[in-house]
């Protein structure tokens, strides 16, 4: 190893742990200094900006955003809410179940924000230490971004993985199932092996003696804005449209409507003009799913604004905004300074993966782990790693033998939990008042590691099991 790839890896790192130091945006701009670093002191070549990934976290958000205005969001809590409050004792698994699927729908893991409260203080009244529902639901609104239809890399790793012979409905057919049901073996482990006796715990007790603790409060009653209801439908409804119009343009749906529509047109059938019709909607694709998910959210910002009377001007001052726009910052930041590094030393990259992944496919996922954990963001890690493996492997729409190891490892890109700096992480330690969910003194051994790590190797195991079979 010579000494400029030495001080090359000393940046990336030394750029990364600077901006974990500094916490939230600082991440970001910690990217741009290393991403500055490398290119002038160290001759790199600055490596692709991550555009379509950061514009599609753009229109997603400012979709949400104008939900949240509207009232939205807090509809959804309070909906949430009723669901873990009807079964109390059961909290170790609806936590994470309402976590998943608000992400699933949002297609950001930020939505973990407004549930955590919940989460705490349901909790506080079954006298279970928020610590064990906390960790568990954090986890799986992180890896739930590697199964919702709207998320920036389930659109990314579709594309890539379509022209490979795997569609966009049977993708989420695999990740949808294998990562909740990783979700649910990990809440049962949690639930079967913590010790979940809130009164036993000291830090509880001291906090307790001192006043600390808030008593447990509901929201259940808080009023609702006049169009809270109809901007989730509204969102609902662009929700369904893209996964609708992403399923459509996939060849496994595609070419046999495509094939369809012929024949009627060449019967001159009494539908031949709408057939005419479809096809020059699928014949060629016009709208590619990137630019689809982009516009679709965009509009369903549009009709938010205008049938719930929102005023635009508000919308970037809302929770959701201003984290999004965080997140946007970060992913380009640090997956610029990745994408440099990693397009610096493509070739030898290359030779390693194809080299160890193809002995041992699982080992794609450990790459994609510990990528992750650094990169801080699903779409950018996808985005690094993925094309290098794809040359490595020589996999091509011509030889896909081996994309199944993609499918399969794609839920390991969720391992941001790793290093105790994200924010729904920290936002679970600060909002616990019982101080049972907390960070170690030696960095690692935090509430969130465990259940993380197990979460993302039952995904991979069940997803190995889905793909090999598909494959």
């Amino acid at each position: 190893m010579d000494i400029i790839l030495i001080l090359q890896i000393i940046v990336l790192l030394g750029a990364i742990f600077i901006g974990i130091r500094l916490g939230g945006i600082g991440i970001g701009y910690a990217g741009g200094i290393g991403v500055v670093i490398l290119g002038l002191a160290l001759g790199m070549k600055p490596g692709n900006i991550p555009w379509d990934v950061i514009l599609i976290i753009m229109s997603v958000i400012g979709a949400i955003s104008a939900m949240q205005l509207a009232g939205g969001l807090d509809y959804l809590v309070q909906i949430a809410e009723k669901i873990l409050r009807s079964n109390p004792k059961y909290i170790n698994y609806l936590a994470p179940m309402v976590t998943y699927f608000l992400t699933i729908l949002a297609g950001t893991g930020h939505t973990a924000f407004s549930m955590i409260p919940v989460i705490v203080e349901v909790a506080k009244e079954q006298n279970i230490k928020p610590s064990a529902p906390l960790s568990i639901a954090v986890v799986s609104s992180q890896i739930a971004i590697t199964a919702s239809p709207v998320s920036a890399a389930v659109v990314y790793m579709s594309g890539v993985l379509e022209p490979l012979g795997w569609s966009y409905p049977v993708l989420l057919g695999i990740w949808i199932p294998t990562t909740f049901i990783a979700c649910m073996l990990t809440a049962f482990i949690l639930t079967i092996f913590s010790n979940l006796d809130l009164s036993k715990d000291p830090i509880y007790q001291e906090r307790l003696s001192k006043g600390l603790v808030k008593a447990p409060s509901s929201t259940q009653n808080t009023e609702l804005k006049k169009g809270a209801k109809l901007s989730v439908f509204i969102f609902l409804i662009g929700v369904l449209a893209v996964v609708f119009y992403a399923t459509t343009i996939s060849d496994v749906v595609r070419l046999p409507m495509l094939n369809y529509v012929n024949s009627l047109i060449t019967d001159n059938s009494d539908l031949a003009i709408l057939a005419s019709i479809v096809k020059s909607y699928i014949d060629p694709v016009i709208v590619p799913r990137d630019a689809a998910i982009m516009s679709f959210m965009l509009s369903v910002a549009t009709l938010i604004v205008i049938f719930c009377k929102i005023e635009p001007g508000k919308i970037a001052d809302t929770s959701v905004f201003k984290s999004g726009m965080v997140a946007c910052v970060c992913v380009l930041g640090v997956a610029w300074l990745g994408n440099t590094f990693v397009e610096g030393h493509i070739e030898t990259i290359k030779d390693l993966a194809s080299t160890w992944v193809g002995r041992i496919p699982s080992l794609l996922a450990v790459v994609f782990f510990f990528a992750a954990m650094l990169l801080y963001s699903q779409a950018a890690t996808a985005k690094a790693i993925t094309p290098a493996v794809i040359a490595a492997l020589g996999i091509s729409a011509t030889n896909p033998g081996d994309s199944y190891i993609l499918v399969a490892s794609f839920a390991a890109v969720s391992a941001l939990f790793v290093l105790p700096t994200y924010p729904t992480l920290l936002g679970a330690v600060q909002m616990d008042d019982t101080g049972s969910t907390r960070l170690g003194k030696y960095i690692f051994n935090h509430a969130f590691l465990v259940p993380g790590v197990l979460a993302i190797l039952f995904s991979v195991v069940l997803g190995f099991g889905v793909a090999t079979f598909l494959a």
